[in-house]
């Protein structure tokens, strides 16, 4: 069977005359006059008015996109946007030294931020590798993991600044 391309004119059923816009290994996405943007199956019943003979691409943008996130988000140290509490957005962290002659130091809270998930990051990085490393033995790949939930619990005092509960860094819990 071969594929309609996009700009294909259909008449479905169900849902009248459309255009073919996308075509995925198994939909024709079709937008409809009267019903809109439909996904239908590949194998559907309906009439062809006018084949477009355009070679298709049998794997969407779509497919590509979320293919290449998961492989980025499994090999890469960037695991997730993480927002700042709303509250923090545009604000400053001021270090204020306990010697008077000696200045402050100011920067963006959001600058903070950022390199304080960037840490979370490179932690879960390390706890993967840890946890798939043929090259430790259990019980060493436990010991790396409790250094690693106590580093996460040290790291629970900046929780206020996420906006996202489910973000925050998790210590050992009792």
């Amino acid at each position: 069977m071969k594929l309609l391309g996009i700009g294909s004119r259909i008449n479905h059923p169900q849902y009248g005359k459309g255009v073919v816009t996308n075509v995925t290994s198994i939909h024709y996405w079709v937008t409809f006059i009267d019903k809109g943007l439909e996904t239908i199956d590949i194998d559907a019943e309906f009439e062809v008015i006018e084949a477009a003979e355009d070679d298709v691409d049998t794997v969407s943008f779509y497919e590509v996109e979320k293919t290449l996130r998961g492989i980025l988000k499994k090999w890469s140290d960037v695991s997730e946007v993480v927002t700042i509490g709303d509250k923090w957005k545009g604000g400053k962290l001021i270090l204020e030294p306990g010697d008077t002659s000696l200045k402050s130091k100011e920067m963006p809270i959001d600058t903070f931020f950022h390199k304080i998930t960037m840490v979370r990051d490179r932690l879960r990085v390390m706890e993967q590798k840890i946890n798939s490393s043929k090259n430790l033995d259990e019980q060493e790949k436990i010991d790396l993991q409790q250094y690693l939930t106590r580093s996460y619990g040290s790291l629970t005092t900046f929780n206020v600044l996420f906006k996202l509960k489910s973000q925050q860094f998790v210590g050992q819990r009792s």
